[in-house]
């Protein structure tokens, strides 16, 4: 890869993965502290129905606290509710408030029985990091998502 040594592949329900590659979503909060630097590459897996990857983001900060100061900091680029928020993050005493930028949908989504047919692949329930041999993988798996991946891992795309 080129200056990353992994990228988190990231699950979202399919509403929060189109608006987070339209841009009007651009900070996905989690009930546990997330590690990533700025910089590193997330691969978003939106969950059923969809159940394909459908794009990339970048992270551009983290910010973990208790779930109130998350709130505080980012409640109007969560792309939900308080409602919402509340509920998800009921019983939680960390939080993490991840900031996303450059978004870029892939053309086609990768479906998961493509993803499956290339290798062993499991979509995470939160997140995971993806290895340069997973991302290789997936990249074989669709044309369309293998030439932004390969452009990731730092290989040339073909013409």
């Amino acid at each position: 890869m080129n200056e990353l040594d992994r990228a988190m592949l990231l699950s979202v329900h399919p509403r929060f993965a189109t608006a987070i590659l339209a841009g009007s979503k651009t900070v996905e909060v989690r009930r546990q502290r997330v590690a990533a630097p700025p910089g590193t590459t997330v691969v978003l897996y939106a969950t059923s129905p969809t159940m394909a990857l459908v794009g990339l983001a970048r992270i551009a900060a983290v910010s973990v606290g208790s779930p109130r100061e998350v709130w505080r900091a980012h409640r109007s680029r969560t792309g939900i509710s308080r409602k919402e928020f509340d509920a998800y993050m009921s019983g939680a005493t960390q939080a993490s408030g991840i900031t996303l930028e450059a978004p870029e949908p892939f053309d086609e989504p990768v479906p998961l029985t493509a993803l499956r047919a290339a290798g062993t692949f499991h979509p995470p329930q939160s997140y995971r990091y993806f290895q340069e041999e997973a991302l290789r993988q997936v990249a074989e798996a669709s044309p369309a998502a293998g030439e932004v991946l390969r452009g990731i891992l730092g290989e040339p795309v073909p013409a």
